[in-house]
């Protein structure tokens, strides 16, 4: 493939087409590497609310390592995937501890931080130091599916060898941090997995300014790639809520439990659960309830809150007695926000 050709095409649209976002405005690692983690599996535009509250609680990783786990994970809820935030939590704590900090130059000690897989180590080296690392998200791969005419899977092991090979063999090592922002950007705004543009109904390859090395456009075989390996069957769960209220001098009280068993929501917190095995229980008679689905990556949930108004709250095991009015200091999964706005 000839590389001049591709950077002089690859780098104007960049240029013309590419969306200002704050951590594309800045070469300091400690936000780069923010902004990597909350993108994991977030949106754009859904996580960058998240990275600006972020970094004007947290603006250096010495502060986020002084903070209270409860408080970080406060600042995550909503985002999903919690190891994350429980990831970022304890690499700033590591940074701090062996004198990396403001963050580690040194791509080995980067890929050393909990949550941080080759990719992510890749976009924090090329992005704040510009080493020579490709950044390999899900736009990129798709790009370099297309541009190869990879048939092999991109989630296994021998396909991400593979993918990585082609990329280092186009890798820009004279400007990688630019070089792996328009590849991911190309994937992100052109070569996107529906190749149609819904406005005018037309073939993206057609205004691609890689289309004439996009080896998949010349076999007609774009639309088919990037290959997955098959998805795992879900597994169903059947949880079971129960919302008790009491009130007590004019404040409502509730009870909730942390999450501690090595599961879905580790660490965050939520109403007494009962979880059954083929189905969700019938509600009380005379309580208020609400049915929700929740798909998680491997586990399909079904899950059913009720609001149950007593006298006084039941004495459970590894409850906490909580006023509902200070709930918003705990760490709650999505579902449980759902199911409180719906609810109360």
């Amino acid at each position: 493939m000839n590389l001049t050709h591709l950077y002089t095409k690859l780098y104007p649209w960049w240029e013309q087409n590419h969306r200002v976002l704050p951590w594309r405005e800045t070469r300091d690692a400690y936000r780069i590497w923010l902004s990597e983690i909350i993108l994991q599996q977030t949106r754009v535009m859904q996580g960058m609310d998240y990275y600006l509250r972020f970094i004007e609680r947290w603006p250096t990783v010495e502060a986020l390592a002084a903070a209270d786990e409860q408080e970080v994970m406060r600042a995550w809820q909503g985002l999903g995937y919690y190891s994350r935030a429980r990831n970022l939590y304890k690499s700033a704590q590591m940074i701090v501890e062996r004198g990396w900090a403001p963050f580690p130059t040194r791509f080995e000690d980067i890929r050393s931080l909990p949550g941080i897989g080759d990719y992510t180590a890749g976009a924090i080296a090329a992005f704040a130091y510009d080493m020579p690392y490709p950044a390999m998200d899900g736009n990129v791969y798709r790009v370099v599916a297309r541009l190869f005419d990879i048939e092999e899977a991109f989630d296994t092991s021998a396909g991400k060898r593979l993918f990585h090979e082609c990329i280092e063999t186009i890798l820009d090592r004279a400007h990688p941090g630019l070089f792996d922002a328009a590849l991911m950007e190309l994937g992100a705004l052109h070569c996107t997995p529906t190749l149609t543009d819904t406005e005018t109904g037309e073939l993206r390859c057609l205004t691609c300014p890689l289309s004439d090395l996009c080896q998949a456009y010349a076999h007609g075989t774009a639309q088919l790639l990037p290959v997955r390996k098959p998805r795992p069957v879900l597994r169903d769960r059947y949880l079971n809520y129960t919302i008790y209220l009491t009130e007590r001098e004019g404040t409502v009280y509730t009870l909730i439990r942390q999450r501690t068993e090595r599961d879905i929501w580790h660490h965050l917190w939520e109403f007494p659960l009962r979880e059954s095995e083929n189905g969700l229980l019938p509600a009380e008679k005379g309580t208020q309830s609400i049915d929700l689905k929740h798909i998680l990556s491997h586990q399909r949930l079904y899950a059913r809150f009720q609001k149950k108004a007593v006298r006084e709250l039941p004495n459970l095991p590894d409850t906490r007695v909580v006023a509902l009015r200070d709930l918003d200091e705990y760490g709650l999964s999505r579902l449980t926000l759902i199911a409180l706005e719906k609810l109360l």
